[in-house]
């Protein structure tokens, strides 16, 4: 077991690589092969990286995981949202409710209790952008089914904690905890308007100073600085670090020139991929073999209606707001991954139905194995069917 820090990152950073690399042999996402270079390091497997350092690799993932949410706001112009309507709104609204149906229903219909069903469906609403954006990066992807997807999977943080509030309110009401009006209105409101206004306020100030700042090296500790400062504050004021730093990337691409705004993106490029892979190599880390016997049927439907529900509730209102024939086809694909926010709706709920902690611990915890391994090959078969990753063709041999 490694005890050192900096010998364990750069045997993350090796391993990393490593993985990435032979899973590009067989054309799957780099970042299934950083998971499963976690996976392997991990305390599931060869227990390179103890339990306790992953603990301490969680201001990794903060950092990444804030970078990333401010990659997707520089995608929210006002621009392109007169140009769609509300389409990406309606979309996330209705692939997180149909997941949070779908699994529900499925839970109710094999016998589970109701407070047990709608807690565990409540988190199926919930998707990881990490895992989509990179698959995003890595392959260029471009074209109308990308712009959509940045746009559902930003907005999807925000329905989904609404989703969830209303459900356990219900859940807690039903087990005679009766509904607490300050977490079924207040605490929801505050995590997500409160972030929304103060990532706004932070990305409106960060523009002044890069009038002052024109050097790459002054602008990327500038970016540092204010991704860094947002993730802080937020977590300080028990807001949601991901709408926060959403809210500053939306605020920012909007009021700065598109010079300063591609400037800010190449300098950010440079610098986020060993973050980006040292985070995703964290998370297959904190994956656990151990949870796969333990989730029974209720794992199972979870697993299955999750994703069937993200399907039809994204296929439906695609429909319904007239989008395009590959984002009503492949969108929902690519809305599988599930991770963090998924794994902390959970600890929550076993607060709300603390006799069914356990086993909601377990199934999540499975789920999240699952998805974030298939994830990333699912969401790249998505955008290339939807013809947004344009495939390498194989030379050819003259013909003689």
């Amino acid at each position: 077991m490694i005890n050192h820090t900096l010998l364990a990152v750069a045997v993350m950073i090796f391993s990393g690589m490593a993985c990435g690399r032979l899973v590009k042999q067989i054309k799957l996402p780099n970042v299934t092969g950083y998971l499963i270079a976690g996976l392997l390091i991990g305390p599931s497997v060869l227990n390179l990286i103890s339990a306790e350092a992953i603990e301490g690799f969680t201001v990794v993932s903060n950092a990444a995981l804030g970078f990333i949410a401010f990659s997707i706001g520089n995608e929210f112009k006002i621009s392109y949202f007169k140009k769609v309507g509300p389409a990406p709104i309606i979309i996330a609204v209705f692939e997180s409710l149909f997941a949070v149906v779908f699994v529900a229903l499925g839970l109710l219909l094999t016998g589970h209790d109701l407070p047990f069903s709608l807690c565990l469906g409540a988190i199926a609403a919930a998707t990881a952008p990490a895992a989509t954006i990179m698959v995003i990066k890595q392959y260029k992807a471009k074209g109308p089914m990308t712009e959509t997807l940045l746009s559902v999977v930003a907005i999807d943080d925000a329905t989904a904690l609404i989703y969830f509030s209303i459900c356990v309110a219900i859940a807690n009401a039903m087990g005679g905890n009766g509904v607490d009006l300050k977490s079924l209105l207040l605490d929801p409101a505050i995590e997500i308007f409160g972030a929304l206004l103060a990532g706004a306020v932070f990305g409106a100030i960060f523009t002044f100073p890069l009038r002052y700042f024109k050097k790459p090296g002054n602008r990327l500790a500038l970016i540092i600085g204010f991704v860094f400062a947002g993730v802080a504050l937020a977590e300080m004021l028990g807001m949601s670090s991901l709408l926060f730093c959403m809210a500053m990337g939306a605020v920012f691409c909007n009021l700065s020139s598109n010079t300063d705004i591609k400037i800010i993106n190449t300098i950010t490029d440079g610098f986020t991929p060993p973050l980006f892979m040292l985070f995703f190599v964290t998370s297959g880390a904190e994956l656990k073999l151990s949870v796969l016997p333990t989730i029974g049927v209720a794992g199972v439907i979870y697993v299955l209606l999750r994703v069937c529900g993200k399907l039809f509730g994204s296929w439906l209102a695609a429909r319904i707001s007239k989008a395009s024939k590959a984002v009503q086809n492949y969108l929902g694909f690519a809305l599988v991954p599930q991770a963090g926010v998924a794994i902390g709706l959970s600890l929550v709920a076993q607060t709300a139905v603390p006799q069914f902690g356990e086993t909601i611990r377990a199934v999540i915890l499975c789920a999240t194995l699952i998805y974030e391994l298939v994830g990333p090959a699912i969401s790249k078969f998505a955008l290339t069917k939807a013809g947004d990753i344009k495939e390498t063709p194989r030379a050819t041999k003259p013909a003689h």
